[in-house]
């Protein structure tokens, strides 16, 4: 979305008065009677904030820091706040991953959220780990559809008092997340699925779940209703998008939306043909999403504040509260086991196409569609140090890149933050030809289980349209039709469909079924933890490169593994 004048003029009113306070408070300058009453003037009024997919990224954007000093501001002007976030909040950075997302709920804590949901990717550390997480958490949980056996394991919503109202919250999360984190999560020691998200091949399940907890909210007195999604808007979402959920649904007044990372400000019409309002707030913070009920005219704006600048908002603006001593905390913490140089690299490593940019002039990611440097060097990698065929890398796990120059323990952490586990199978050629055909089927578009490779390499048609089918979790079933990937090689020789080969890569998608891969379920696990993808990368740069990462990948584009028509 484009920042309006309105909205540019009312956060850089924010900000700068933040400063301009933050100058003067230090100058001890006091504040007289007439000011303090005269910012009084929302006394009654609501703003509900929200945030989403912040992936751990506290210091970019606006910032923690920068959204706690907003929040402060509206306060001074007599608004009541409420805080919540829309999932993905735990992970996706080294701050999440060494602690296993404690850090971040210590953080949330800190902020003094009110309400979250819990994304897809809460559940990457496993559903214990989650579950403690949720008891650390000084704010609720809630989810209309996750359950446990049909049981919710959570409150489907919560009605919180503000301003003399009653606001409910109804929190709704992806069927998608049995396919998108990691599915034996949900499944119990026998491989038995006993948790869910209602995911049912028409919708209804998750349509009627939001509609219940919207009439019981309502009945139970509620003024507002506001359903808290991490839904999406991507088509390969269906039935579950916030789209398909609005219209099948009535009664709630804003729809405020997480999972694709989008800003889109979206007005249409719910099943009765009442137009309400979908929100999305984007992605490290780099918005912050708004709505202000007033309290003589309702519901009055709904809508985000972007934050577009490479520096912080809190670093260029010089803002210093809690939060920033609290992240100052835990970031010195993490800096003692990260901050050791542990190789150096002669070109820089991508995860983005390096002449592409999109709309906004900013840098295209492509890791997930197309071959990189860094993936090379990743898939290198894998097979390299476990001696096996094949070595894969899903490229949703690849997620940042590395620049030239000094090389710490903590860059390769954050290129991947989930600290899984290298294994090795015995798969047939089949078994491969169909997991790259399901790599392949969300082009052109961006799929997190694409497929990288060393040891092999293959074509992909994106012009013809993908056969792929899937079962009612939406993990890879079967190829109906005429596929996409072709002329597979493993060195230089075509791929055997009946020959057995070792292929060495993350447990993610070849033991747990990360991303709906299925493909090589029933092969035979030769190591089921090799080492941590981490350990493996910092092994092979250190050992096998010599420390140096030379010009054998220089080109950004990769070395022609992965040839796209």
């Amino acid at each position: 979305m484009t920042l309006t004048n309105n909205n540019f003029k009312r956060i850089l009113a924010i900000l700068m008065t933040a400063l301009i306070t933050f100058v003067l408070a230090s100058c001890g300058t006091p504040q007289t009677a007439s000011e303090d009453t005269a910012e009084k003037k929302h006394e009654g009024d609501i703003m509900i904030l929200f945030t989403s997919d912040i992936h751990c990224g506290v210091e970019q954007g606006f910032g923690l820091a920068g959204l706690q000093n907003i929040r402060e501001k509206l306060e001074k002007e007599g608004y009541t706040t409420i805080l919540v976030d829309d999932g993905d909040a735990i992970q996706g950075e080294l701050l999440g991953g060494l602690s296993k997302g404690e850090n971040m709920i210590e953080l949330m804590n800190e902020m003094k959220y009110d309400v979250v949901i819990p994304g897809n990717h809460e559940f990457d550390y496993g559903m214990e780990q989650f579950l403690s997480l949720t008891e650390k958490a000084n704010f609720p949980y809630i989810s209309c559809n996750f359950n446990k056996g049909g049981e919710l394991v959570f409150e489907p919503y919560i009605i919180k008092e503000a301003a003399g109202k009653k606001i409910a919250f109804v929190g709704v999360t992806t069927p998608t997340t049995l396919a998108s984190s990691t599915p034996k999560a949900f499944c119990d020691e026998n491989g038995k699925y006993i948790y869910g998200f209602l995911q049912d091949e028409s919708g209804e399940g998750v349509y009627n779940a939001v509609q219940k907890a919207v009439d019981d909210a309502r009945a139970e007195g509620a003024d507002y209703v506001y359903v808290l999604g991490h839904l999406g808007l991507f088509s390969y979402l269906y039935p579950w998008t916030y789209a398909d959920v609005i219209e099948h649904t009535n009664g709630f007044d804003v729809f405020l939306d997480g999972h694709s990372h989008d800003t889109e400000q979206v007005v249409m019409k719910n099943k009765d043909g009442k137009e309400v309002v979908r929100s999305a707030c984007g992605t490290k913070l780099n918005a912050i999403g708004y709505s202000e009920i007033s309290k003589d005219k309702g519901i009055v704006d709904t809508n985000i504040w972007t934050w577009d600048n490479k520096v912080c908002a809190a670093d260029l603006l010089g803002i210093e509260n809690n939060i920033t001593k609290k992240i100052d905390e835990v970031n010195k913490s993490i800096e003692e086991v990260t901050g050791k140089e542990i190789a150096t690299s002669d070109v820089d490593l991508t995860i983005n196409d390096p002449e592409e940019k999109d709309n906004n002039g900013k840098p295209i990611r492509v890791i997930r569609m197309a071959e990189t440097n860094l993936s090379d060097l990743i898939s290198d990698a894998i097979r390299i140090r476990t001696g096996a065929d094949i070595g894969l890398i899903n490229g949703g796990g690849i997620r940042v890149g590395i620049g030239k120059g000094s090389i710490t323990y903590g860059d390769v952490v954050n290129v991947m933050p989930f600290n899984n586990a290298v294994c090795i199978v015995e798969a047939t050629g089949q078994q491969i030809i169909d997991a790259l055909e399901w790599g392949a089927h969300g082009m052109p578009g961006e799929f997190g289980g694409f497929l990288h490779c060393s040891g092999m390499t293959y074509e992909i048609n994106s012009q013809i349209p993908t056969s792929c089918t899937t079962d009612n979790e939406e993990l890879f079933d079967k190829v109906t039709g005429e596929r996409r990937v072709s002329n597979v090689k493993v060195g230089s020789e075509p791929i055997d469909p009946k020959k057995t080969y070792t292929v060495a890569g993350i447990d993610y998608p070849l033991l747990n079924n990360g991303d709906g891969q299925t493909a090589f379920d029933g092969a035979k696990v030769v190591s089921e933890n090799f080492d941590t993808d981490c350990q493996v990368l910092i092994d092979y740069i250190v050992e096998d490169l010599g420390g140096e990462i030379g010009t054998e990948y220089a080109d950004p584009y990769g070395s022609g593994r992965v040839v796209i028509k």
